[in-house]
């Protein structure tokens, strides 16, 4: 039974969709959880992403990736289990393991093991060859507080490699990268990758409430998120939808933002 339509929403694009994308993080979640979760809501899912190693563990990958492709959901293994591999010399079996496997992305990263530009963009313009590619940008180390224009510049070198998105990083904590410890957003720094990238090749990491609001207001409802956990991307398309005071006012049926007014 199709839901009801009687209030004016801001248009939503249909998947495979480039802009507005939700990208999940899986920390665990067991294949029936998935399975539920998808049926629910698995039209506003676009990005799944198996944290950590997950992906290298799972009994169940073989089951949930079909699950995935079933519901249109891009699966990606995460950026820390290629970073594992690189570091150990073994880059180019990862990849042929993700593309039997059947993942149709994969995330490029520099946050965990040390990697300069160049090998970088070597690493993404091979995988670029056969998937699509996320690629990772900024500090894990809340230590490590890159300037606005080196975000812009990493941002842009890993578009020119090969990218379709860039991944801004915040990790699952949204305490670091484009945060500051305390989940506050970097302005500075994002005005910095989204002048150098725009908006529609950005996925802002933003796994606080909070923080999806900040960017819907700032980018509209078709800002592409990331980091959203499973039991929040029902929340996340009420924010996108201003269906909560968080973003009412962002959007009007005039498509006239109404930000502080």
């Amino acid at each position: 039974m199709p839901g009801p339509a009687f209030l004016e929403l801001p248009p939503r694009l249909a998947k495979p969709r480039r802009a507005g994308i939700t990208h999940v993080l899986d920390t665990g979640i067991p294949l029936g959880a998935a399975a539920d979760l998808l049926q629910m809501c698995g039209t506003f899912v676009d990005v799944w992403k198996f944290g950590w190693g997950l992906a290298y563990l799972d009994p169940n990958l073989e089951a949930k990736l079909e699950l995935l492709a079933t519901h249109r959901v891009l699966a990606s293994p995460g950026g820390t289990l290629l970073e594992i591999a690189w570091a150990q010399g073994r880059a180019a079996e990862f990849l042929g393991w993700a593309r039997d496997s059947g993942f149709p992305c994969v995330e490029i990263s520099a946050g965990t093991v040390p990697m300069d530009g160049a090998a970088k963009a070597r690493l993404i313009a091979e995988a670029a060859e056969h998937f699509i590619v996320l690629a990772e940008v900024g500090a894990k180390d809340p230590d490590v507080q890159l300037a606005p224009a080196e975000w812009a510049a990493e941002a842009a070198r890993d578009l020119d490699a090969g990218a379709t998105w860039v991944l801004a990083e915040g990790r699952a904590s949204g305490t670091v990268g484009i945060y500051t410890g305390s989940g506050s957003v970097r302005e500075n720094v994002v005005a910095a990758i989204a002048s150098a990238a725009g908006p529609d090749c950005l996925v802002f990491e933003a796994p606080r409430e909070h923080q999806q609001a900040w960017f819907i207001r700032q980018f509209g409802p078709d800002v592409n998120l990331a980091n959203v956990s499973p039991a929040g991307v029902l929340g996340l398309e009420t924010l996108r939808l201003s269906l909560r005071a968080d973003t009412h006012g962002a959007w009007s049926p005039r498509g006239l933002a109404a930000r502080g007014t």
